[in-house]
């Protein structure tokens, strides 16, 4: 499935961080900024969920929410948000078919062995629940700014 800017978003349902099941259409009226992202606990990841969490009130003044997605379970979500002091949800999509919807599940080579596992993409989501911005392959580095302009420039 391809994801098209001015299309509905793909809805769906995930448990949280605390066993929770939330639906992404229960944030209706609301921005959401959804991003994928590999592995919890690992440095690229580390450094992505800090960034969000440190421009966390910035989102909030928009009326944007922010929502990550990994393949990690519910437990290991947990512990990284304890760790890391995070202050947004993080859905544990460990059957991957969120991912794969959101068509950021792909092939993957690191050290010459290929695996499937999180393209890092983030998606910025209106508050109809329509999608207004993707980003693919995403670099760390100046992201969850750009995101954050965007919302501020386009969406607000």
């Amino acid at each position: 499935m391809s994801i098209e800017i001015g299309i509905e978003a793909p809805n769906f349902t995930l448990p949280n961080q605390d066993g929770e099941l939330v639906n992404l259409s229960d944030f209706r009226g609301k921005h959401v900024v959804l991003y994928f992202y590999p592995k919890d606990m690992t440095p690229g990841c580390t450094t992505e969920a800090c960034d969000f969490r440190d421009a966390q009130k910035s989102f909030q003044d928009l009326d944007a929410v922010i929502i990550g997605v990994s393949p990690d379970p519910v437990e290991r979500h947990q512990k990284f948000i304890d760790k890391h002091d995070l202050p947004f949800m993080l859905l544990a999509d460990e059957d991957h078919k969120v991912a794969e919807a959101y068509d950021v599940w792909k092939l993957k080579k690191n050290f010459g062995k290929e695996y499937y596992g999180i393209e890092r993409s983030t998606f910025i989501i209106d508050k109809e629940g329509k999608m207004r911005k993707e980003y693919r392959k995403v670099k760390v580095k100046g992201h969850v700014q750009e995101a954050l302009e965007f919302i501020r420039e386009n969406l607000a």
